[in-house]
C-alpha cells in the first residue's frame, strides 16, 4: 500500500527557535535603550542651554542721551482768526476754499450788498448837492462882504444914510451863516458817504493778515450774521491762520516745572513725520496751572519752518540740557551697555539666531543714556543683554520669557 508523503516533514530543532526569540527580544531591547539614552542627551541639553534676557539694536538719537524732561501736546498757530462780517446778509461769493493761501487785505468773500450799494449812491449824491450849496453860499457871503465893506466906507464919507449901511451889515451876517451852514452840510455829506461806505465795505469779507484757510465754514446761499443766532445762520465763513507762527502747546505735570525755563532747547517729533525731528525751543511758559490736570501750559516754538507741519497734528516734545550739535542729529545704531563684552581688547557682543548664540566683533562709539552706539550689527538685530560667562559662539541659549 503506498504511503502518503504529504503527511511527511522535517522537525526543526527545539533550540533554534529559542535562540530566534532571544534575539528578537535584544533587539527590542537595545531599541529601547537607544531611544533613552537619546531622551536623556536632549534633557541634559535643554537643561544645561542658559537662560539669557534678549534686546534688540536699535537706531537711537543723541538727544536722548541730553534729554530732561519728555511732554506731549498739539501743534496750534499762535495767530488765528474766524472770519465773519460786522453786517447780517446772503453769501453770494466765496473766492478762497480749503488750503488756499491768502494774502492781507484780500477778499475773501462777499455778502449780497445791493441796498447798501444804493445807499452809497445816495450819499455821493448828496455830497454832491451840499457842495453846489456850498459854493452858492460862498458867492453869496463874498458878494455881501464886498458889499458890506464899500457901504461902510460910503457911511463914514456920509454919501449913504445909515439905513442902508445896516442893509448891507444884515445881508453879509445873513450870508455868513448860510455859508457856515453849508460848510456843515457839506461835513455831514462826507460823513454819510464815509458810513456808506463804511457799510458797502462790511459786505466784503477781507483776511486781516497773510495766511492759510483751514476750514470753510458757509457755502454761497447762507446767511451769515455777526452772531449765528438765527436757525441755519453762519458766525464764521472760513478760518485762517498765519503758518509761521506755529508752535506746540504742550502741558507739563507741575512736580517737573521747575525743570523748564524759558529758551530751554528742545526736539520736536511729530506723530506725522515719525522719522524726522525738529529742532525747537520755549516760548513761554504760561503764568497760570490747569487745576484739573494739574499742568502748566509751555509753549514751544520751532527753529526751522517746514510746511508739513499743520496745525492740530499731534507732538512729543523733548526738553533738553543742551542745544544739538550739528553731528548730532541724525540718529545711531545703539545697543544696551551690557550687551557689549570685551575679550583680548576686542569688543563684542552676541546675537541670537536659532535659539544659539552668534559672537560679533563690533566697534563703539559714544553712550547715549542707557545705551552704546555700535558699529556692525544691523539696526533690529535681537542681541543678549549681559551674556553669561562661558558662553560662545555657536552656544545653544535659552531666550528668558518676558
Amino acid at each position: 500500500m503506498a504511503e502518503d508523503i504529504s503527511r511527511l516533514k522535517i522537525e526543526k530543532p527545539a533550540g533554534r527557535r529559542g535562540f530566534r526569540r532571544r534575539s528578537r527580544r535584544f533587539q527590542l531591547w537595545a531599541a529601547a535603550a537607544a531611544l533613552l539614552a537619546l531622551a536623556v542627551f536632549l534633557a541634559r541639553g535643554a537643561l544645561t542651554a542658559p537662560e539669557v534676557r534678549v534686546g534688540e539694536a536699535a537706531l537711537t538719537y543723541p538727544s536722548q542721551g541730553l534729554t530732561v524732561l519728555n511732554a506731549s501736546g498739539y501743534v496750534v498757530a499762535e495767530r488765528r482768526a474766524a472770519l465773519a462780517s460786522k453786517i447780517t446778509g446772503r453769501l453770494v461769493w466765496l473766492g478762497v476754499e480749503e488750503g488756499s493761501l491768502v494774502e492781507k487785505g484780500q477778499v475773501v468773500a462777499r455778502l449780497e450788498n445791493a441796498d447798501l450799494e444804493a445807499t452809497l449812491d445816495q450819499a455821493s449824491a448828496g455830497l454832491k448837492a451840499a457842495g453846489d450849496n456850498l459854493d452858492a453860499a460862498r458867492a453869496e457871503y463874498e458878494d455881501s462882504m464886498q458889499d458890506f465893506e464899500r457901504k461902510r466906507g460910503l457911511l463914514e464919507g456920509g454919501f449913504v444914510s445909515r439905513s442902508v449901511f445896516d442893509m448891507a451889515e444884515a445881508r453879509f451876517k445873513k450870508a455868513s451863516a448860510a455859508f457856515a451852514a453849508a460848510q456843515a452840510q457839506v461835513n455831514s455829506a462826507r460823513a454819510a458817504l464815509r458810513g456808506a461806505r463804511a457799510s458797502l465795505g462790511y459786505s466784503e469779507i477781507r483776511a486781516p493778515f497773510t495766511g492759510v484757510v483751514l476750514t470753510k465754514n458757509a457755502d454761497i446761499g447762507d446767511i451769515v450774521t455777526p452772531l449765528g443766532a438765527s436757525a441755519g445762520a453762519k458766525a464764521a465763513v472760513v478760518t485762517i491762520a498765519d503758518m509761521d507762527t506755529l508752535q506746540v502747546e504742550a502741558d507739563v505735570s507741575e512736580a517737573n516745572i521747575s525743570r523748564v525755563f524759558k529758551g530751554m532747547p528742545c526736539e520736536i517729533q511729530l506723530d506725522a513725520l515719525p522719522l524726522e525731528r525738529s529742532d525747537g525751543f520755549i516760548h513761554m511758559i504760561v503764568p497760570t496751572a490747569d487745576r484739573t490736570k494739574a499742568s502748566v501750559m509751555v509753549k514751544i516754538r520751532f527753529s526751522d519752518k517746514d510746511r508739513r507741519i499743520l496745525p492740530e497734528m499731534s507732538a512729543k516734545v523733548s526738553f533738553l540740557s543742551r542745544a544739538i550739535a550739528p553731528d548730532e542729529e541724525e540718529p545711531r545704531t545703539t545697543v544696551p551697555i551690557s550687551a557689549v563684552t570685551e575679550d583680548t581688547g576686542r569688543k563684542f557682543i552676541f546675537t541670537v539666531e536659532d535659539n544659539r548664540a552668534k559672537k560679533v566683533q563690533v566697534s563703539t562709539g559714544v553712550q547715549i543714556g542707557d545705551a552704546m552706539e555700535v558699529k556692525g550689527v544691523e539696526p533690529g538685530s535681537r542681541v543678549i543683554i549681559a551674556p553669561p560667562e562661558g558662553l560662545d559662539d555657536g552656544s545653544k541659549i535659552k531666550v528668558q520669557e518676558e
